[in-house]
């Protein structure tokens, strides 16, 4: 079994680049992302996380199955860095609808998943429930509440939590 670190913070904190200098010393690394090109900006993202990611890591763009890129990794990694829960959750609830449980059961499927894994896993995700709360807009309030239950998921099964601020580390746990 590998170690698990949750990196949190907020957007442009240097959770990716944290990341990236967490995995440096190993060797068979490989880099999970879950985002897609939707729109420009998304692909301005993407295409900024692609050029900046280092050669040596073995890339998997998988925007929903994320449990099933893990498992089929096994023993070829060493490390995984899974980039990011908050897309992830995101893509999630396009495909689950307005029912909550599917979401929440697919992060406890990771968490459990992360933890089997014979490689070490570095996760990347958003702290989101720290700004005010969208009352305009309840698939915007839902969003926050899922990603936050989702993130207590991983940061309990995680060894190591760490929060950005600010391209700085803090570690939590």
């Amino acid at each position: 079994m590998g170690t698990i670190t949750l990196i949190t913070g907020g957007a442009r904190s240097g959770k990716s680049m944290q990341a990236l200098k967490l995995a440096a010393p190993y060797q068979r690394k490989f880099f999970v992302a879950t985002g897609e090109a939707l729109d420009d900006e998304m692909s301005a993202r993407i295409e900024f996380h692609r050029t900046t990611r280092p050669q040596e890591f073995g890339t998997v763009e998988e925007p929903l199955d994320v449990v099933a890129v893990l498992e089929k990794l096994g023993n070829r990694a060493d490390l995984v860095v899974l980039d990011c829960l908050t897309l992830w959750v995101s893509n999630l609830m396009q495909w689950q609808g307005t029912d909550d449980g599917p979401v929440l059961e697919e992060a406890d499927k990771l968490a459990a998943a992360l933890k089997r894994a014979p490689f070490g896993s570095i996760v990347v995700t958003d702290e989101v429930g720290s700004g005010i709360v969208p009352t305009d807009h309840a698939e915007s309030r839902r969003f926050r509440d899922l990603l936050g239950w989702t993130n207590q998921k991983i940061a309990a099964a995680a060894d190591d939590v760490i929060l950005m601020v600010a391209g700085y580390s803090i570690k939590v746990k």
